[in-house]
């Protein structure tokens, strides 16, 4: 079976092979690099609620807020046409900027 390969000599799929694995390790590293400062911030956020359990309450009070909105908003859709300030962001109410509208 023909493919893009075989008009090439040794060396010029050498260089691909290797331009594949250096490309390859490349995305690996920004993926591990990428994981590792996720598990950081994970790990920052669960100290900081730990430590200020006011804020903790208050995040999960507002994103309780924001899914019932969303559900409301859902409905609204499926059901009929609702003006636009119904589907504003409950976030966007709190911290104006955050919700995108």
């Amino acid at each position: 079976m023909y493919n893009d390969y075989d008009d090439l000599n040794f060396e010029e799929r050498l260089q691909l092979t290797e331009s594949g694995i250096r490309r390859r390790h490349q995305q690996r590293m920004f993926l591990r690099r990428n994981a590792q400062l996720l598990q950081q911030e994970l790990e920052l956020e669960a100290e900081l609620l730990e430590e200020n359990p006011e804020l903790a309450k208050t995040i999960h009070t507002l994103n309780m807020r924001e899914i019932q909105s969303n559900q409301r908003g859902l409905q609204n859709v499926l059901g009929s046409e609702e003006s636009p300030s119904k589907e504003q962001s409950v976030w966007s109410k709190f911290f104006p900027g955050l919700g995108g509208r």
